[in-house]
């Protein structure tokens, strides 16, 4: 597979959330979750001073051959958070890719991640044909490491720049 992957990726829904792909309509929102520290504390990005910086972040998802879901409340549809797809690879006979998440403090807790993860894999397993989805999780990040726990992914052994690696295999992933 070549590094032109395109995909088609759409609107996802849950008991609770719609989960649509950024635009840069979604700038005002995007700005207001991600100015917040605590939201990118275990990101590699600082947090948004400026609309030029959440327009950077949503164009940069869109450019991407992965994409970026806005996480939405089905009731009040205030933005809770991102979740998507990014790093896809072919290895050898495989296809990967890694899973990035972020929920605003607010919604922290509460299962909201762990539903739009389940619709995220399931969508990732079933209709894209992933063979194996992975993440990395800084280790202070308890909540994340639960997340993935809860989620029955597996932990690599031994850490890779500083961070944890997990994975999740299509043959694993249990609906």
């Amino acid at each position: 597979m070549s590094n032109t992957i395109t995909l088609e990726y759409p609107s996802l829904q849950t008991n609770r959330l719609d989960l649509h792909i950024l635009t840069l309509e979604h700038s005002q929102e995007v700005l207001h979750h991600f100015s917040d520290q605590d939201v990118t504390r275990f990101m590699d990005i600082e947090p948004c001073k400026d609309m030029k910086e959440a327009e950077e972040i949503i164009t940069y998802h869109l450019n991407d051959s992965g994409c970026r879901w806005g996480i939405f409340n089905r009731e009040t549809n205030e933005m809770m958070g991102t979740l998507g797809f990014h790093y896809l690879r072919k290895d050898t006979d495989r296809f990967v890719a890694e899973v990035g998440f972020d929920l605003s403090r607010k919604y922290w807790g509460k299962g909201y991640m762990t539903e739009a993860m389940n619709e995220v894999l399931r969508f990732g397993f079933r209709e894209i044909q992933l063979d194996s989805i992975d993440a990395t999780v800084e280790p202070g990040n308890v909540m994340s490491i639960k997340l993935m726990e809860r989620l029955e992914f597996n932990r690599d052994i031994e850490l890779r720049d500083h961070l944890i690696y997990y994975y999740l295999e299509r043959k694993d992933f249990g609906e």
